[in-house]
């Protein structure tokens, strides 16, 4: 059987842990060249080492532009295109009621899970149009963005505001055969759940609680959903906000 990814190159954003690392890991096994990208290097150098030949790297800040704009041209340069991405890389706050979210905090969750996400998607689109001519993106989103989102307002927020540029832009780019699509998880067992869990004992227990399979995800678990995303095998599937959340929405 053909590998998903077969001979396409691959941007991964928050790819030095977590869904990230799996998903540049995953791409790689089907058969991409993957550039991995966030702002710690020393992650990103472990996961790309333990990948092998078929991974490299770029030290990327999602919160700042010029920093995003280079990591993309960076892509296009060692490879000569660009066929697929999956801008994963976000951030979070301290949960808490909307009117103790700091202006400091708002505005970093605007600027690595938004515009972040925004600049990414439409730099890639421009490298796939220019390299490749028709491709796929996928964009990380979440639950916490299907309804209201009382403890993670401001993050709930942006991550609806995701949804909303990704559907945008399925109709935008969809005549140019270049897909958009979204990916919301549920609980997945990463450093961001943990950090959430710290501030909210036995938040796990309770979302587990919730999950109609009784479990949380494996990060390989949401890369495996990127990855059919974005390779043709999704090929008529585009403007999509994919819950891979146990049942907990259903």
């Amino acid at each position: 059987m053909t590998l998903l990814l077969e001979d396409k190159v691959a941007f991964v954003s928050g790819a030095g842990r977590g869904i990230g690392a799996a998903a540049a890991r995953l791409f790689a096994r089907e058969g991409a060249r993957v550039v991995l990208a966030a702002r710690t290097e020393d992650q990103l150098r472990a996961v790309t080492a333990e990948i092998g030949e078929a991974a490299s790297y770029v030290v990327c800040d999602l919160g700042d532009p010029e920093s995003v704009r280079a990591a993309v041209a960076e892509t296009v340069r060692r490879h000569g295109r660009l066929d697929v991405a999956f801008n994963n890389g976000a951030t979070i706050s301290p949960p808490g009621p909307i009117d103790r979210v700091t202006l400091t905090d708002f505005d970093r969750l605007y600027e690595v899970n938004l515009r972040g996400v925004w600049l990414a998607m439409t730099e890639q689109v421009a490298a796939i149009r220019a390299t490749a001519g028709a491709g796929a993106v996928v964009n990380i989103s979440s639950v916490g963005s299907l309804t209201g989102n009382p403890a993670l307002p401001a993050y709930g927020a942006m991550k609806r505001a995701v949804n909303s540029i990704t559907e945008s832009a399925a109709i935008t780019y969809g005549p140019e055969n270049i897909r958009i699509n979204a990916i919301a998880p549920g609980n997945t067992r990463t450093e961001m759940i943990a950090e959430w869990e710290s501030h909210t004992p036995g938040l796990v227990d309770r979302l587990v609680a919730q999950t109609p399979l009784g479990r949380q995800a494996d990060p390989e678990e949401i890369a495996e959903a990127a990855a059919w995303l974005l390779s043709d095998r999704a090929s008529f599937v585009t403007g999509v906000i994919l819950r891979v959340d146990g049942g907990a929405r259903a």
